[in-house]
């Protein structure tokens, strides 16, 4: 009875320590995200369909906006190199199946970040890249440089939150008049501006821009410098694998702390030989930052390098070398007036 008793629980443990091997075989089959990649040889990105500044066809067929971008600097991160990305510009209505489903590796930053979208589409926002938001367009002749001088306007705006809502909630916590204009779809909405039919459009701050730059004379329109809504856009990856997750938030605070530096695409490489403790860490030169994201050592160097900082990205895609012509206001660093403030590099 004794010899049974021993070799019944023999086998039961020899059953139990197959079956953990047999799951940790499965597990360790299961490749990471970034091992996927790797072995791919380029990144899934879902990139916005069409969204002023962010994602843009060209009459080439080519596409580019900051969301390219971003897409970009992370191939630099990972693969060291800015084509090996394969685009998938997506609608709103599917970018996030997209993710869920395995489509992209990750979203590019023209998504606003919710408690919905965090909690309840399996995705996982890894910082903010961009603050957009509610603002207001108006002709230079009006005279009008704030939007409290905005009392008794007429004002052309969408129906519902990202319209009138926002108007009512902001005009009367003023004590403001205003006379709202209104239509359905956004072209109209533009056109009644255009027209002559309100003293300011409003709408978020990137596509009042693009409607100034198709103005005759973009300089006759000025975009107030107050919002009246906040818009965090930024990358979104599953939240199943953490690891990439990581390396896609310090791809992000890699730009925004290259431009803290004083790092840039045409200046990084006279930069090697610094004494900087802080560049030469970031540089992986004075410590290999990369190891725990499983990165090569110089990856922040490569998204620099081919890529450049956050300034660089900006001044490009939405900036004063794009069309749009934004200023940087809350884009700006920390050090600067700004919001965009990138976590240590150590």
């Amino acid at each position: 009875m004794k010899i049974f008793f021993q070799c019944a629980r023999s086998k039961t443990a020899i059953l139990g320590f197959g079956a953990l091997l047999t799951l940790l075989g499965a597990a360790s089959a299961r490749a990471t995200t970034l091992e996927t990649i790797q072995s791919r040889g380029h990144i899934l990105c879902g990139i916005s369909e069409a969204q002023p500044g962010f994602s843009v066809l060209g009459d080439q067929g080519k596409r580019s906006g900051f969301d390219v971008e971003f897409c970009s600097a992370i191939a630099a991160a990972v693969l060291g190199k800015t084509d090996a990305v394969k685009l998938w510009p997506l609608s709103a209505n599917d970018r996030f199946k997209a993710l869920q489903s395995g489509d992209v590796d990750v979203l590019a930053p023209g998504a606003t970040w919710t408690l919905s979208r965090d909690t309840e589409l399996g995705a996982r926002f890894t910082g903010v890249l961009f603050y957009d938001g509610q603002g207001f367009l108006t002709r230079r002749g009006n005279a009008v440089a704030s939007v409290l001088e905005l009392s008794g306007a007429s004002i052309c705006a969408l129906p519902g939150v990202m319209g009138e809502e926002a108007i009512a909630k902001f005009f009367n916590a003023q004590r403001m008049r205003y006379k709202l204009v209104t239509h359905d779809d956004w072209s109209d909405v533009v056109k009644a501006y255009v027209a002559g039919s309100c003293t300011v459009l409003t709408g978020d701050v990137t596509l009042l821009a693009q409607v100034r730059s198709k103005a005759g004379v973009p300089g006759d329109h000025i975009i107030l410098p107050e919002l009246i809504t906040k818009e965090p856009l930024g990358p979104a990856v599953r939240q199943d694998d953490p690891q990439w997750f990581a390396v896609v938030r310090w791809t992000a605070m890699a730009l925004t702390q290259a431009e803290e530096l004083g790092l840039s695409s045409k200046n990084v490489d006279s930069r090697l030989t610094s004494t900087v403790p802080e560049v030469r860490r970031f540089l992986g030169l004075g410590a290999n930052l990369g190891q725990a994201l499983g990165l090569p050592r110089d990856w922040a160097y490569q998204v620099v390098k081919n890529v450049g900082n956050y300034e660089e990205i900006f001044e490009r895609t939405l900036g004063s070398n794009s069309a749009l012509n934004l200023e940087r206001g809350l884009n700006a660093l920390w050090t600067n007036g700004g919001l965009m403030y990138p976590i240590p590099f150590r």
